[in-house]
C-alpha cells in the first residue's frame, strides 16, 4: 500500500491537476495578486496573531477561503476535514472531536474539552458541542498544526482552528446569496448584505438555512439549522474602529446515526445500504447475535439479553434540539508605537440531544455560558524589534444532566455543576539579527482553576434498575503552567523562507464522573520539533513548501470505558478518562502550488505521518465479567466487586500501536481550469481528490474498528458571469465510497458500530452577487 501511495503521489504531482482550494480563490477583501492576471496570490492570515502573509508565517497553517468552503458544501464542521489533510474531524453524539495529526481528544459527555482549539472570530471557543453553525459568509478558516501554547494557550496542544467571518466594508452597498438543491433532499439557502450607514458606519447582515434528509435509514445523519449573525463596523478614523458581531443558531434534525460493523460472529447489513443501527433490518441482526450470548438469571439466562430488557436496543427517537448564542466586540487602536486590540466576548451554548450514536441511548442536556476577555498590544513593524503582548482571561460554568442507559443491566447518570476559570500572559518577540536572519522567542503563563459538584447515580440489575442520585459531592482543581516557544526565520531569497522552531503546548487536567477521590486526571504536555521551508519560484507562478515535525507527547488524557466508582463504593461502567498516554509523532508534509496562466491552478498536499504509543495502559471494564473484545494484549482480569456481582477488570497494554486517526499517508489534489467563453462569460472546472492510507479510530485497537485505505474524488462545473450570477453543477464522493468517520464498541453484547461520512452528493448552486 505505501508503494502504491508513493507511486501515486509522484504520478499525481506529474500529470494530475491540482485545485487551490485551499488558499487561492479568495475574494479581494484578502486575497491579492502579486503579478496583474498571472501568478500566485498572496492570503492574509492571523495566526500569530498579528496580520501577515501566509507564505511569511513560520508556521504550518492551511487556509481554506470561504468561496472554497461554498464549492464544497462544507456547512458544518464535519467537512472541514475534506480540505485539511492532517485535520480528523469526528462527530461524538451531540459533540466534535477534533484530531490535528494525530492529536486530539474523544470527546464523550459534558466533561470534556479537546486538545484542538476552536476559535471563531478569535473566540476561543470552550464547549465540543458549540463548535457549530458558523460555516457561512466566511473570508476564510485557518487550521494552524502544532501546539499553540505562547498565542493561543489553553486546550491548543495539537493546534488550533480559526474561523473568520466575513467584516463590514465602509462605503459599500452589495450582497450576495447562494441557492442550493441536492440529492437527499438538501436544501441551503444564504444571503448576505453589507449596507453603509454614513462614512464611518457599516452593517453586514447575513443568514443560512440547511435542510437535508438523512445519509443513513430512519434519517440519521441530516443536517437542520437555521442560523443568523449581524456585524456592526465603527470606525471614526483610520486610527481606530470597533466591530460588534452578534450571532445565532438553532440547530435541529435526528444527528449523526450509527451503523453495524462487519465482525465474524454473526452478519450484518452491507455498509453500502447505509442501513442505521435502529432500522429493523440491523436489530434483527442485534437480535440473532444476543441469542448466541450468555446471560445471567437476572436476564432471562443463555441468549436472553435483548429479550429480557437488559439490552435496550437503539431507537429511532433520536434529535437536536440546541441553541447557540454570541456576542462580541472588538476594538483595534492604532497607539503610535503599535496596535492595541481588545476582544470581550459573552456566548452561551444550549444543549438538549438524545443520540444512539454509541450504540445505546444517551441523553445530554448542557446549558455552558463563558465570558472571555483578550486584551493584545502588537508592535509596529518597521523596528528591529517587534511584539505580542497580551493578557487573557476566559470563564464558564456549566449545569449539565447526562444520561446514558444501556438497557436494565446498566445505566448512568451524572448532574456536574462545572466551573472553569483560566487566565494567562502571554508575549512574543522577533528579534531581527540581520536582515534575513530573525531570532523569535515567547511564552505565556497560565493558570486555570475548576470546580464540581455532581449528583451520579448508576443503576443495574441485579440491582436497582433506576436508583436516586447520590448526595452531590464537590471538586477542585488548580493547574499552573508556562509554556514556550523558540525559533529562528531565515530568509534564503526574496520569496524564501527557512524557518526552525521548538514548542511547548498543555491542555489542563480536569475531572470524569465517579465518586472522589479518584475522579481527575492531570495534565498533558506536547514538545513540538519543527523545520520548516516557505518558496515561491517562476515569477511567483509556483509554490513549494515543506515541513519536518517531531512531537513528543506525555502524560496522554485518554478517554475509554472504564469502571467509575458510584455512591455505593460500586464500580460501574462509565467514560473514564486518565493520563495513560505516552507517544511520539513526527513526519513531513509537503504543498505544491502552480499557476501556469491565469486560467489553470494546480494543488498538490501530502503528509507522512508516524505515530505511536510508547506507552498506553487502561483498566477496561466488563459488568458482566465477559472478556473486553480488543486488539491490544490483555494482561489479566480482576472483579471489580468482590461478592457483589461479576464485573471485571481487564488490564490492557496498547503500548507499540499507532496514534489513532493518525494515517501514515493522506494526500489532497486536484485541478481548476477555467475557460473563458466570452467577454462576460467564464467557464470553471474543478476536480480535486483525496487519498488516505489506513488509521484506527480508537484507542481500543479492535480490527473491525480500523479504516483501510481508501480514495475519493470530487467535481464541479461552474457557469459564471461578469454581471454577477453564477450556476454551479456538484458532485461529491464520486464513486460513493463507504468511510468510517468514527467507531466504538457498543458494551454487553460487544459489538462494534460505526459512523460513516457523507454519501455520493450531487446536486446543483445558484448564486448571485452585487
Amino acid at each position: 500500500m505505501r508503494a502504491f501511495l508513493l507511486a501515486t503521489t509522484v504520478l499525481a504531482g506529474l500529470i494530475v491537476p491540482g485545485a487551490a482550494w485551499a488558499q487561492d480563490q479568495a475574494d479581494t477583501a484578502q486575497t491579492t495578486e502579486n503579478q496583474e492576471n498571472t501568478g500566485l496570490g498572496e492570503i492574509v492570515v492571523t495566526a500569530q496573531r498579528r496580520e501577515e502573509s501566509l507564505q511569511r508565517a513560520a508556521v504550518a497553517v492551511s487556509a481554506v477561503t470561504g468561496d472554497d468552503l461554498t464549492k464544497s458544501g462544507i456547512t458544518e464542521t464535519a467537512g472541514l476535514g475534506r480540505l485539511v489533510p492532517s485535520l480528523v474531524v469526528q462527530p461524538t453524539g451531540g459533540t466534535t472531536s477534533f484530531f490535528l495529526r494525530g492529536v486530539g481528544t474523544n470527546s464523550q459527555n459534558s466533561f470534556a474539552e479537546n486538545a484542538v482549539a476552536f476559535n471563531f472570530n478569535g473566540i476561543y471557543v470552550g464547549r465540543p458541542t458549540a463548535p457549530a453553525g458558523v460555516f457561512y459568509d466566511l473570508e476564510r478558516v485557518e487550521v494552524v498544526k502544532g501546539p499553540q501554547g505562547t498565542l493561543y494557550g489553553r486546550n491548543a496542544t495539537g493546534g488550533a482552528i480559526n474561523v473568520i467571518p466575513k467584516k463590514p466594508v465602509l462605503g459599500s452597498f452589495s450582497g450576495e446569496g447562494l441557492f442550493e438543491y441536492g440529492n437527499y433532499d438538501s436544501k441551503k439557502a444564504s444571503l448576505a448584505l453589507n449596507i453603509p450607514i454614513g462614512d464611518t458606519v457599516a452593517l453586514r447582515l447575513a443568514g443560512q438555512i440547511v435542510d437535508r434528509d438523512g445519509y443513513i435509514s430512519d434519517g440519521y445523519d441530516d443536517d437542520k439549522g437555521e442560523a443568523f449573525r449581524a456585524s456592526l463596523l465603527i470606525e471614526p478614523s483610520d486610527r481606530w474602529s470597533m466591530t460588534l458581531v452578534a450571532d445565532y443558531y438553532n440547530q435541529r434534525g435526528k444527528g449523526a446515526g450509527a451503523v453495524l460493523l462487519p465482525e465474524a460472529r454473526y452478519t450484518v447489513p452491507p455498509l453500502e445500504d447505509r442501513v442505521s443501527i435502529s432500522d429493523p433490518r440491523a436489530q434483527a441482526a442485534v437480535r440473532s447475535l444476543a441469542r448466541g450470548i450468555f446471560a445471567p438469571p437476572f436476564c432471562g439466562g443463555p441468549g436472553n439479553f435483548v429479550n429480557s430488557g437488559c439490552v435496550a436496543l437503539a431507537g429511532t427517537d433520536g434529535f437536536l434540539d440546541n441553541q447557540f448564542f454570541g456576542v462580541s466586540a472588538t476594538v483595534v487602536g492604532d497607539m503610535g508605537f503599535g496596535t492595541l486590540t481588545v476582544i470581550p466576548a459573552y456566548r452561551r451554548s444550549d444543549v438538549n440531544v438524545l443520540t444512539y450514536l454509541p450504540g445505546f441511548a444517551g441523553t445530554i442536556k448542557d446549558v455552558a455560558e463563558q465570558s472571555s476577555l483578550e486584551v493584545r498590544l502588537a508592535s509596529n513593524e518597521d523596528q528591529r524589534l517587534r511584539y505580542v503582548l497580551g493578557v487573557f482571561y476566559f470563564g464558564e460554568n456549566q449545569v449539565t444532566e447526562n444520561f446514558f442507559r444501556q438497557g436494565n443491566i446498566s445505566s448512568t447518570r451524572f448532574t456536574p455543576r462545572l466551573s472553569t476559570e483560566s487566565i494567562a500572559a502571554f508575549g512574543q518577540l522577533t528579534f531581527d539579527i540581520t536582515d534575513t536572519l530573525r531570532l523569535v522567542a515567547g511564552g505565556r503563563y497560565t493558570k486555570e482553576d475548576k470546580e464540581q459538584f455532581t449528583s451520579v447515580a448508576a443503576g443495574g440489575l441485579p440491582g436497582p434498575v433506576a436508583p436516586p442520585l447520590s448526595a452531590p459531592f464537590t471538586g477542585d482543581l488548580s493547574f499552573e503552567k508556562f509554556t514556550w516557544k523558540a525559533g529562528l526565520e531565515w530568509d534564503a531569497g526574496p520569496a524564501s523562507l527557512v524557518y526552525a522552531n521548538v514548542a511547548t503546548g498543555f491542555k489542563s487536567g480536569g475531572f470524569f464522573v465517579a465518586q472522589p477521590p479518584n475522579n481527575t486526571f492531570a495534565p498533558e504536555e506536547l514538545t513540538a520539533f519543527t523545520l520548516g521551508a516557505k518558496n515561491r519560484f517562476f515569477d511567483n507562478k509556483l509554490q513549494l513548501n515543506i515541513e519536518a515535525f517531531y512531537w513528543d507527547y506525555k502524560d496522554q488524557q485518554i478517554t475509554f470505558v472504564g469502571g467509575v466508582r458510584t455512591a455505593g463504593g460500586i464500580f460501574a461502567q462509565g467514560s473514564t478518562t486518565v493520563n495513560a498516554g505516552k507517544s511520539r509523532i513526527y513526519g513531513v508534509e509537503f504543498e505544491a502550488r502552480f499557476a501556469p496562466s491565469r486560467n489553470d491552478l494546480f494543488n498538490l498536499n501530502v503528509q507522512y505521518l508516524n505515530g505511536k504509543y510508547d506507552r498506553l495502559q487502561t483498566a477496561n471494564f466488563s459488568p458482566t465479567g465477559a472478556p473486553v473484545t480488543t486488539g491490544c494484549t490483555t494482561l489479566g482480569s480482576r472483579l471489580a466487586n468482590p461478592g457483589v456481582n461479576g464485573a471485571r477488570f481487564f488490564d490492557i497494554d496498547c503500548s507499540g500501536n499507532p496514534t489513532v486517526n493518525s494515517p501514515k499517508w493522506a494526500v489532497n489534489l486536484g485541478y481548476e481550469r477555467t475557460f473563458e467563453l466570452t467577454g462576460d462569460l467564464n467557464l470553471v472546472f474543478g476536480a480535486r481528490g483525496n487519498i488516505e492510507s489506513s488509521r484506527f479510530l480508537n484507542s481500543n485497537f479492535r480490527p473491525e474498528e480500523r479504516q483501510g485505505s481508501f480514495a475519493m474524488a470530487d467535481a464541479y462545473l461552474t457557469l459564471e458571469s461578469a454581471g454577477g450570477w453564477n450556476v454551479t453543477g456538484f458532485i461529491n464522493n464520486i464513486t460513493d465510497e463507504e468511510v468510517l468517520a468514527r467507531a466504538g464498541t457498543r458494551p454487553i453484547l460487544d459489538f462494534p458500530v460505526a459512523t460513516l461520512r457523507p454519501p455520493r452528493t450531487y446536486g446543483v448552486r445558484v448564486g448571485f452577487n452585487f
